[in-house]
């Protein structure tokens, strides 16, 4: 196998424990912070001349969240990596008793194409605030932003530490071979296949996983709302990074009478982001490549054009698309679009709303917009995905504090902030006792009796707190 070499040398580096103090994991991330300054221009031209990544959205997404993400651990990180010291029960009241945060190993993170910074460096900057050595695989999708990770992220982290893998399918099953002590997948359209494949090479050495995967993110409109502000956010989600985004809203569920008015909103709320020609926008981006470009000109022909619809497939231009009248047959539904297509599905209410989603594979993220606030909460508790944002799109994603993450076909495990440090941190329970005060212990040891099997009932046994009845 042409990794073994690699993922040795990471090994040996880590079991010399030069990645456990705190001062070593700082000095890395401070250097990830270096790399995101002085290589933001290079940043924004890789992410452009991929897919056209607008610079705006380049620096938002690619930048300043990364930051964000950074800056947050450094802020945290020694209050994070303490051990954390538990509840003791009448035995061990003299003893210690703390969860030690301890790193996996060597990890491997694989990033997608669509947000090809971020979402290789928000787990990156985890797995070494966790003390981990990691082996980066890049996408080979979004070709120059691999090839300015490849040859500028090894001038700023320790390489004995830290590698990168530039590989594609062939060469990524066969590193996917080696025995890792933690796997972070991220993948785009299709990937709850992959993320099996990932996960079975994972099962041969007992490897635990993170799976990122995405789906199809439904979005319930109410009849009550601002339709405006609905049309822009939700255009706003869906039409960003030219709709390549894992947790945009992939349809909209409404009524037929809610979808009237959608129309001329969405339609007013496209011209105002990219124009009356988004073509010539230069706030609208490309499609990362030929065959995605051709799966996605492929889901056009559901239900009917409403607005947009224009291609070419030289630019690897599709227009922001809305479609009505969408059935669930149609193939627009059977995957995950990941381009600026917005399919609109009519249900004859809310009810019939939260059947339909409850009847596919769980989403990445559920949307509901109304006044209604019950509505929202409705939609919240009668669902299941991996998060929920209600009258927006996307901002859920913009907080370090909550966990992000799929459930079921959309994925396994969560991170972004502390959630990120716990992923690839081993948490293991600890229990330091003391050497004298055998006469307690002698409780436990034969002969046994009842006798001591009441004090042991006794200094062991945790009750139930009493329940205070309001009459």
């Amino acid at each position: 196998n042409p990794y073994v070499g690699l993922v040795n040398h990471l090994r040996a580096t880590w079991l010399s424990g030069r990645t456990r103090p705190l001062e070593y994991r700082v000095a890395q991330l401070e250097a990830l912070g270096r790399f995101l300054d002085e290589k933001k221009p290079e940043i924004l031209e890789a992410t452009a001349m991929d897919m056209g990544k607008p610079s705006f959205e380049a620096y938002f997404t690619e930048i300043l969240l990364c930051k964000n993400e950074l800056n947050d651990t450094l802020n945290n990180l020694c209050h994070w990596m303490k051990d954390e010291h538990v509840c003791k029960n009448l035995v061990t009241q003299l003893d210690s008793a703390f969860i030690r945060k301890d790193p996996y190993g060597v990890v491997l993170i694989i990033a997608p194409w669509n947000y090809p910074i971020h979402l290789l460096l928000v787990p990156l900057i985890g797995a070494i605030a966790a003390g981990n050595c990691v082996v980066i695989k890049p996408s080979e999708i979004a070709k120059n932003t691999e090839r300015l990770v490849a040859e500028m992220l090894s001038c700023y982290l320790d390489n004995d530490c830290f590698a990168v893998v530039t590989a594609g399918v062939q060469e990524t099953t066969r590193l996917l071979e080696n025995k890792f002590d933690y796997i972070f997948f991220t993948g785009t359209s299709r990937s709850p296949s992959v993320g099996r494949i990932v996960m079975t090479a994972a099962a041969k050495h007992l490897t635990p996983v993170t799976l990122e995967l995405g789906g199809k993110n439904p979005c319930y409109v109410s009849d009550s709302c601002d339709v405006q502000n609905v049309a822009r956010r939700v255009a706003w989600g869906r039409f960003f990074n030219a709709g390549q985004t894992c947790i945009a809203p992939d349809y909209v569920l409404c009524s037929l009478e809610m979808q009237e008015k959608l129309m001329p909103a969405l339609r007013a709320a496209i011209t105002e982001f990219f124009g009356s020609n988004p073509r010539e926008s230069p706030d609208f981006g490309r499609i990362v490549g030929d065959k995605q470009f051709r799966r996605i000109r492929a889901l056009l022909c559901s239900g009917r054009v409403a607005i947009g619809g224009q291609t070419d497939e030289k630019e690897r231009y599709i227009a922001p698309t809305v479609l009505a009248d969408v059935l669930p047959c149609d193939p627009a539904m059977q995957e995950e679009i990941l381009g600026p297509i917005l399919p609109i599905v009519v249900v004859a209410n809310m009810d019939e709303a939260i059947d339909f989603i409850n009847a596919r594979p769980q989403p990445l993220v559920v949307y509901a917009f109304s006044y209604d606030s019950k509505v929202v909460k409705q939609v919240l508790e009668q669902t299941s995905s991996g998060g929920f944002c209600g009258n927006d799109t996307l901002m859920h994603v913009m907080l370090t504090s909550l966990p992000f993450g799929g459930i079921g076909n959309s994925g396994l495990g969560k991170y972004h902030g502390k959630f990120t440090f716990d992923t690839f941190t081993h948490h293991r329970g600890c229990l330091h006792r003391s050497m004298g005060l055998e006469a307690i212990n002698a409780l436990r040891y034969p002969p046994y009796s009842q006798q001591k099997l009441g004090l042991l009932n006794t200094t062991f046994e945790i009750k139930r707190k009493g329940m205070c009845t309001i009459l």
